[in-house]
């Protein structure tokens, strides 16, 4: 049995495909169009699983798109309605696409799959799913549990905006639900676009920018307690009441009413690219204090609510890896599972999930760690594509016939401070680049954060970098409760590497925090000591696994900067051309692809 997932028309549309219940493939369409988040009907996405099971759109049995347009139509109408004649000038925007599209959705889809080949509407069946169950399906059924509590978490769905379920075998029970207009995650996008960072793709960079507001301070303490009073009323189970006389998303263009806010928080919304002040700061920190509040009450929730010893989470907040890393403090559960593509990209491969265990009702095997298969899921090329590559460019090339000594050539290149561009094997499925489309750095070096931020990423210099550690060693160096294959939990560094902070650390400015070298690995290690870490299994991902024992070995170091194959504003790269497009265009030094290594200095002779 062939099933063919769908998320699109929202934002960062993709496709997954099943076979028999087993994850075939699973990519965004983003990577193929080089369109940043890209929306649209994931026509590429869908060939490239296509031609990676080596089937035709005819051999599918299913396809299943993620949420249900009528529903969600449902909420726009009732929205406007409630709040007439508010809200006229978006609905009359918006209105004739939903005329268009949305209403005649059935005959829209059919008709875009007709472009990719035979469709016969007699053999295969469409369906929808429920935008919240399609997240709870793609963490649940993914996950190594055969009980776990789920909570998926987001912006908004249909209705729902978050969901509480309880997952047993091949079914999912929802047990509670909150609806729009209250939403954890449009709270979020609030803030972050009061901060002058791009709702929908800007939330991780809130999350970057908390940790250099002081969480002891009097200005965060006062900002989270005015964040308590008069935008949000958090109730005991978690959920959450928004004061709607503060946000605009209802019925204005803009998230929130800023001239409010400007008067609640005393200074005026930040434009984007200006500089970042202490008060933008101490604003971020206080936001994610009180999310974090209310993601633990539901985590408690949870718990209390399903009697479940594992939890499993999705949804775009389940990203937030600060958060994350507080659940698993709090130990409310034994196990946690998050899934690796939490947005509404994994909504794709979660409504293929339900359609197969939920809809076809087939018997399902837990497996361990989990089915994602390290979410490598995505494209491949071969050696000889990018030797075809290079002979286009008309560049020169090392290669290896060895991959073990591809490992130690690299590593000793790394451990002379080059930046390098590692391009290897399937790419990943999610936000996260985990090993096979990375930007790869020493994190011993001081300058590394600041060379890769403005030099290779061309981004905020705030941003900080996450460290990839060989598994077994992970425990040695950083506070880590559990393993982050996914890289979506943050850990303490261990105090033996930690670097004693002056006097006076917290009223520093953000770009003199920033210089400060906290512990041993500057380049990973962020303001409060805090990484984003993700632990690298030799069976998951035996070839990155042993670039970093080379690495180890001649260094002594068991971990290497690990951050997305890309510049700011576009997807991290797909094919070898994306990647050696970015590599001559920033200041890595060198590029391996496969067993290949293209060495910049000779590139540009």
């Amino acid at each position: 049995m062939y099933i063919l997932g769908i998320s699109a028309y929202y934002h960062d549309s993709a496709a997954a495909l099943l076979k028999d219940g087993e994850v075939v493939a699973a990519a965004q369409e983003e990577r193929f169009s080089r369109i940043k988040n890209d929306p649209s009907f994931p026509r590429r996405a869908i060939l490239f699983c296509l031609q990676e099971a080596g089937i035709a759109l005819s051999a599918i049995d299913i396809v299943v798109f993620y949420d249900k347009p009528f529903m969600k139509f449902e909420r726009i109408l009732e929205t406007f309605y409630r709040h007439a004649p508010l809200g006229f000038k978006p609905f009359l925007k918006g209105i004739p696409i939903w005329i268009k599209e949305k209403m005649f959705f059935k005959q829209m889809l059919r008709k875009e799959l007709r472009t990719l080949g035979r469709y016969d509407e007699t053999h295969t069946r469409l369906l929808f799913t429920e935008h919240h169950l399609a997240h709870a399906a793609s963490a649940f059924f993914a996950s190594p549990y055969e009980k776990a509590a789920i909570l998926t978490v987001d912006g908004v769905g249909e209705w729902a905006t978050l969901s509480l379920s309880l997952g047993k075998g091949n079914k999912i029970e929802v047990l509670k639900e909150m609806h729009f207009p209250d939403s954890i995650g449009l709270f979020y996008s609030a803030f972050t676009y009061y901060l002058g960072f791009r709702v929908n793709s800007g939330e991780y960079k809130l999350m970057g920018l908390a940790p250099y507001g002081d969480r002891s301070s009097e200005t965060t303490l006062r900002f989270a307690e005015l964040i308590k009073e008069r935008l949000v009323r958090i109730h005991p189970d978690g959920s959450i009441t928004l004061n709607q006389a503060y946000f605009n998303y209802q019925t204005g263009l803009t998230m929130v009413k800023s001239r409010k806010w400007e008067k609640l928080f005393g200074f005026p919304r930040r434009k984007p690219e200006t500089d970042l002040l202490p008060a933008h700061c101490s604003l971020a920190c206080a936001a994610q204090i009180v999310t974090e509040e209310i993601l633990l009450k539901l985590v408690h929730e949870a718990r209390k609510e399903t009697s479940a010893t594992a939890l499993c989470l999705a949804g775009g907040v389940a990203l937030n890896c600060v958060a994350n890393g507080r659940i698993i403090k709090e130990k409310v559960f034994d196990q946690l599972f998050i899934q690796p593509a939490a947005g509404d990209s994994g909504g794709a491969l979660g409504a293929a999930l339900a359609a197969y265990y939920i809809h076809a009702g087939k018997e399902r095997t837990c497996r361990q760690p989990d089915r994602m298969k390290g979410a490598l899921l995505g494209s491949a090329y071969t050696d000889a594509e990018i030797r075809e590559l290079a002979e286009e460019e008309n560049v020169p090339f090392r290669s290896f016939d060895n991959r073990r000594e591809l490992c130690r050539h690299t590593a000793r290149l790394l451990a002379r401070g080059n930046c390098i561009g590692w391009f290897q094997g399937r790419m990943e499925f999610g936000p996260r680049a985990l090993g096979n489309r990375s930007i790869l750095a020493d994190p011993r070096y001081p300058e590394m954060q600041q060379r890769v931020n403005l030099k290779i990423k061309f981004r905020e210099s705030f941003r900080p970098f996450a460290p990839a550690i060989l598994k077994e060693e992970a425990a040695s160096y950083f506070d880590c409760l559990v393993c982050s294959d996914y890289m979506l939990l943050t850990a303490e560094i261990r105090d033996c590497y930690k670097k004693e902070l002056p006097p006076g650390y917290a009223d520093l400015e953000i770009t003199e925090k920033r210089r400060i070298a906290k512990s041993d690995y500057p380049s990973i290690t962020h303001v409060d000591y805090s990484s984003r870490l993700q632990t690298v299994d030799r069976e998951t991902n035996p070839l990155f696994w042993s670039l970093l024992t080379a690495f180890k070995e001649q260094t002594g170091c068991p971990m290497l900067i690990n951050t997305s194959f890309n510049v700011r504003g576009e997807p991290i790269v797909c094919s070898p051309a994306d990647a050696f497009r970015c590599f001559m265009t920033t200041d890595m030094d060198y590029l391996v692809m496969e067993n290949i290594i293209f060495d910049k200095k000779q590139c540009k002779t």
